[in-house]
């Protein structure tokens, strides 16, 4: 008879995104409200690269954290947003995921914490659990989704090693406060616990004053792992390309991970991912402000609670009120009304839904209209 598996994958489920997408698939016309998946294509001269790589031979092994011209051009590229990060400091990944992954794998022992901020993306305590650790969560929807430094100390325990960021925020569209950083950075300072900061929308920040953790505070560097992505910014989803940035130590063990995790990302891309580098998420980041808008507008005349999204591409409305659980919510939503979200509970937050507007305009309208016919059948 054949010995157990991994008993920690044992206990995790599918991701409850995926499942709602797939139910959303099966059901025909339903309008889909419910992955991060920016609709634009890939800027063209970004595309155009892979060709002129594949051209000139880059089909063989690259260095394992990334060719020299890349790291060069993201070291250049951190510096402009405050960040000081040598190309020896950073790791090409296979997207943001893989650079959590090794990160997490690099930092935990089996048995150690890591405090994640309520509502959060699933993936943190997925990974955190295949590196046999445990997920403490720290709730934030009585404080508006921002820390509170009392809450941040009292999740702190003897076992934590490391705290995760994400600003703007998936799934709410939030973006800590100076005050709320602040907290993070003397918590962290007193503790010498890590702080990962998924970074990945930081592009997509609509207001000025937008801060990040590790531009406020430098001093932190030696705890920090800031993480970042091609895939919102420019459209990349599937090309699967990030990167991290460490202090050397850090990146020291994290590289040693990424490099028996995949060995490389390929290498007919990174000069692709150069060129994207100089294209301006501008454009882009304009549209998701509008389709914030908008979204914002509709839900407000609907009478759902919203916290205003101050970037990404993700609404995150509160549904108590309507006398159904947020999974069964989306479920009729998708039966009866034919649209597709994300109920809050795939991200730690039951009374609420996930809306993703990065969607086509006529599909985004489409959607609302439909979502505020249920909303308000079930007002009776």
């Amino acid at each position: 008879m054949p010995r157990p598996t991994n008993s920690d994958l044992a206990r995790l489920a599918t991701s409850g995104i995926r499942r709602f997408t797939a139910l959303a698939n099966e059901t025909p016309g339903c309008v889909k409200l419910t992955l991060g998946e920016p609709e634009f294509d890939t800027p063209a001269p970004v595309r155009a690269a892979v060709g002129e790589s594949l051209a000139r031979g880059l089909t063989h092994y690259p260095p394992n954290n990334g060719r020299p011209e890349l790291l060069e051009a993201l070291s250049a590229y951190m510096a402009e947003q405050g960040l000081a990060y040598a190309p020896d400091e950073l790791i090409v990944t296979v997207g943001a995921t893989e650079a959590l992954a090794a990160t997490l794998l690099a930092l935990l022992d089996p048995g150690d914490e890591v405090v994640v901020p309520v509502p959060a993306f699933g993936l943190y305590e997925t990974l955190v659990r295949m590196a046999h650790g445990r997920v403490v969560s720290l709730d934030t929807c009585e404080t508006g989704f921002q820390i509170a430094r009392d809450a941040l100390v009292a999740a702190i325990g003897p076992r934590t090693k490391a705290l995760v960021l994400t600003s703007p925020n998936n799934p709410t569209g939030c973006v800590y406060t100076a005050e709320a950083l602040d907290a993070v950075a003397e918590v962290v300072a007193r503790t010498g616990i890590y702080v990962i900061c998924d970074d990945v929308y930081n592009r997509l920040a609509y207001d000025e004053g937008y801060e990040r953790l590790a531009v406020r505070h430098p001093e932190l560097r030696g705890q920090l792992v800031v993480v970042d992505s091609f895939s919102k910014p420019w459209a990349m989803t599937g090309w699967r390309l990030g990167w991290l940035a460490a202090d050397s130590a850090i990146k020291a063990e994290v590289q040693k991970v990424h490099q028996y995790l995949v060995s490389s990302v390929p290498a007919f891309l990174q000069d692709a991912a150069v060129v994207a580098l100089g294209c301006d998420p501008a454009p882009m980041r304009e549209t998701y402000r509008r389709r914030r808008d908008l979204v914002c507008e509709r839900l407000s005349a609907m009478g759902l609670a919203l916290e205003r999204p101050a970037g990404a591409f993700y609404a995150f409305p509160g549904i108590a009120g309507l006398g159904l659980g947020s999974e069964e919510f989306c479920e009729r939503a998708i039966r009866e009304a034919g649209v597709a979200l994300v109920p809050g509970t795939c991200f730690g937050a039951e009374g609420y839904a996930r809306l993703s507007y990065c969607v086509s305009e006529d599909n985004l309208e489409r959607g609302l209209d439909r979502l505020g016919g249920l909303v308000a059948d079930l007002r009776g």
